[in-house]
């Protein structure tokens, strides 16, 4: 008997403030393997807990992504500057390399375009070099490095899209 293999089903929606822990373990799942390579302050910033994800909702959209009904990743926006700017992009390690990023960024992108939004921008570190590489593929383009001074004592990448 062979088996079937059964297709993902990948579904991107808007979150609630109910589902701020969600989102928190999301965000901790995926960066937790990464932790030895930040400093504390700067890994204590990029994994906020439920507290500080619940006032989010109130200064821009979050989203979540499901992977055969399973919370795989997330994305939250905010207006800055007359920019929209993408932060707490996450991926379960679980759900990595099945489209679930790409999948948060057209989300994000679409809602950008809608709300009139000319520039997309984001910040990132050297220790991800599997996002800088989705970022560079969606049309997002190194505007600085940004010194270690500025972020935690880490450096980075400010990254920005012309829309």
């Amino acid at each position: 008997m062979s088996q079937v293999k059964k297709a993902s089903v990948l579904e991107i929606r808007l979150a609630g403030p109910d589902e701020s822990e969600t989102i928190a373990d999301l965000i901790r799942a995926a960066f937790a393997p990464f932790e030895s390579q930040y400093t504390a302050g700067a890994f204590d910033y990029v994994t906020p807990n439920a507290d500080l994800i619940r006032p989010r909702f109130d200064e821009g959209p979050i989203w979540i992504a499901e992977l055969n009904g399973e919370p795989a990743g997330t994305v939250s926006g905010i207006s800055e500057d007359g920019r929209f700017y993408m932060r707490s992009m996450a991926v379960r390690p679980t759900a990595q390399r099945a489209g679930v990023g790409q999948k948060l960024v057209d989300a994000f992108e679409s809602y950008a375009r809608e709300q009139g939004f000319a520039k997309m921008f984001l910040y990132t570190t050297f220790v991800l070099p599997g996002a800088t590489q989705l970022y560079e593929k969606n049309g997002f383009y190194v505007v600085r490095e940004t010194p270690p001074d500025e972020w935690f004592g880490m450096a980075g990448l400010e990254m920005e899209k012309k829309i």
